[in-house]
């Protein structure tokens, strides 16, 4: 082969793989501390191919989801730090008590409470609504046992519960 055509053979894969990583949908993420916990596991194989009008991504870490296209809307991380009781907002949707920090809005970060290991949803509620988003991952997290329950639920995010 000569040196020209081993250039151009070179090249063609390298355009190749730069094509493809470029028209690539998969998500960047790190995994949780304990993604590695069989019931992780078991959530991300229930977890739906969409929700609402958000399809499911690809991600590059074990126990984690993203959902939306172009741009994500939704991340997800199974094997996070268990919180503690706790003074924020705490609502149930989907059979399953969810902690509310809205700090970066229009970012919206829930994590599961009363459950080991924990779940933790980063959601653009400019895209879809938390609610939409917490009614749809809830019920698949059935199989990770419930050791605590929030003492006072506040109302859906939607209809405006913000107190603790």
């Amino acid at each position: 082969m000569s040196r020209t055509t081993r250039w151009i053979t070179a090249s063609l894969v390298l355009a190749g793989a730069l094509l493809a990583t470029g028209c690539s949908s998969t998500v960047a993420l790190k995994p949780a501390p304990d993604a590695n916990n069989p019931l992780c596991a078991d959530v991300m194989v229930r977890l739906p191919d969409g929700i609402s009008d958000q399809d499911r991504r690809w991600t590059d870490a074990q126990a984690t989801a993203a959902w939306g296209d172009p741009t994500y809307s939704v991340l997800m991380s199974c094997g996070v730090e268990v919180p503690g009781p706790s003074t924020m907002q705490c609502v149930t949707l989907g059979g399953t008590d969810w902690l509310v920090d809205a700090t970066d809005n229009p970012w919206m970060r829930m994590t599961s409470y009363g459950r080991e290991p924990a779940v933790q949803l980063y959601v653009n509620n400019e895209v879809i609504s938390p609610d939409t988003v917490l009614e749809a991952i809830g019920p698949r997290m059935s199989s990770i046992p419930v050791t605590a329950k929030c003492t006072a639920p506040d109302v859906p995010i939607d209809e405006g519960g913000d107190g603790a």
